[in-house]
């Protein structure tokens, strides 16, 4: 018998929700990724750099044109620096820079602060590692601040003689909260008091909208000195079944990150990062991005306020929460379910975002809906949400 290292770990609710909404046929909107392909252009590269020969193992950090094109959006975008033969790692996804970052930075003892709502793969990725959560909640939206927002004197008061790192999340899932210049300001001055280091998980730094920037800790000398900031090109270009992403950070933080990663998947396969260091000599479709996910945004957003839903504010991310308190006083959880075998549709519950989420402080009767989906199958969803 195997004493299970995860033992209150099970599925994932991505996983259960997404199985039963086969079972009953419902339209999927929980899933986080696009039912649309990506770029023909992009898959064409793919093709090429097969027939090209990039077949074998490349280089354990990534291959240098990608590092290269990574380094160069970077600054372009930030004005930060990272040089690419140091600095830079290619990774199977950000999952895997996830965890590597968590096992290379934390040790049995060590404390890390997370934010709640927070991504799955946090928690079991700091137990694993013999380090101990430590959750600071977002303080939930209300009728006349709809916004999840930080409270940046409680993560201070968070970080003790123990805290190894914190973990940001920014533009956030599933709240779609991004950070303002001001609360740079306020992350600068802890990490200045603290020395804590930070993981910046910002695999949505391409879908911030109304004309807002996404503010990196890499566009703060002080916080880029101290984080290990992660991305995804799933996200990005709609690829998120390929699994490449990257972190970039100090020499000294990426070489111990390298140390993991070299022993977790060693690369990622050659293809792609060729085809991805060709496709990203044109930045368009990565700017062009905001305007392609807020018009999304924008017709779920108006769909949901005819129905009983409360849709509430989402500036980054392909995520939209709402709040359904006008239709139900069930959990989150026990909600969505419903949702999905008597509607046909299917959304997330926030309350699994949160250590306990059965807890009562964890659920504030607010779903996950995805856009990043057909015109078509948000219009089918909310034809059947309008009935609820």
């Amino acid at each position: 018998m195997i004493r299970s290292k995860l033992p209150d770990v099970g599925t994932t609710i991505f996983t259960v929700m997404s199985r039963l909404a086969i079972e009953h046929k419902a339209i999927n909107l929980g899933q986080g990724f696009p039912d649309f392909d990506p770029d023909p252009a992009l898959c064409a590269l793919v093709t090429k750099a097969m027939a090209d020969g990039h077949n074998q193992y490349p280089y354990m950090p990534g291959v240098a044109p990608l590092r290269e094109a990574i380094a160069a959006k970077t600054r372009e975008l930030y004005g930060h620096a990272y040089d690419p033969e140091t600095e830079i790692t290619v990774t199977s996804g950000a999952t895997e820079a996830l965890m590597a970052t968590v096992l290379a930075a934390v040790g049995s003892g060590d404390e890390v602060v997370v934010i709640e709502p927070c991504y799955d793969s946090y928690l079991p990725a700091i137990r694993l590692a013999g380090g101990t959560a430590v959750p600071v909640p977002l303080r939930a939206p209300t009728e006349t601040d709809p916004y999840y927002r930080i409270d940046w004197q409680r993560v201070r008061d968070a970080i003790t003689s123990k805290t190894r790192l914190l973990m940001l999340n920014f533009p956030h899932n599933p709240t779609g909260a991004v950070l303002e210049e001001s609360d740079l300001d306020a992350l600068e001055a802890i990490v200045r008091d603290t020395g804590v280091l930070l993981v910046s998980d910002e695999v949505y730094e391409h879908i911030v909208f109304d004309g807002k920037p996404h503010a990196s800790v890499a566009r703060r000398p002080l916080l880029a000195e101290h984080a290990f900031v992660i991305s995804s090109f799933g996200k990005t270009y709609h690829t998120t079944g390929w699994k490449i992403g990257y972190c970039c950070a100090p020499r000294q933080l990426s070489a111990e990150l390298r140390k993991v990663h070299q022993f977790m998947v060693f690369t990622v396969p050659s293809p792609m990062q060729f085809a991805l260091a060709e496709f990203m000599r044109d930045p368009k479709p990565y700017l062009d991005l905001p305007a392609f996910y807020q018009e999304k945004r924008d017709r779920l957003s108006q769909g949901l306020a005819k129905t009983r839903f409360r849709p509430l504010p989402s500036p980054g991310t392909f995520f939209l929460l709402a709040d359904y308190s006008q239709i139900s006083k069930q959990n989150e959880a026990d909600f969505a379910r419903d949702l999905t075998v008597k509607h046909g549709v299917t959304v997330i519950p926030v309350s699994a975002f949160y250590r306990q989420p059965d807890a009562a402080e964890s659920n504030h009767r607010i779903v996950r809906f995805c856009f990043a989906k057909k015109d078509a199958t948000l219009d089918a969803a909310l034809e059947r949400l309008a009935n609820v």
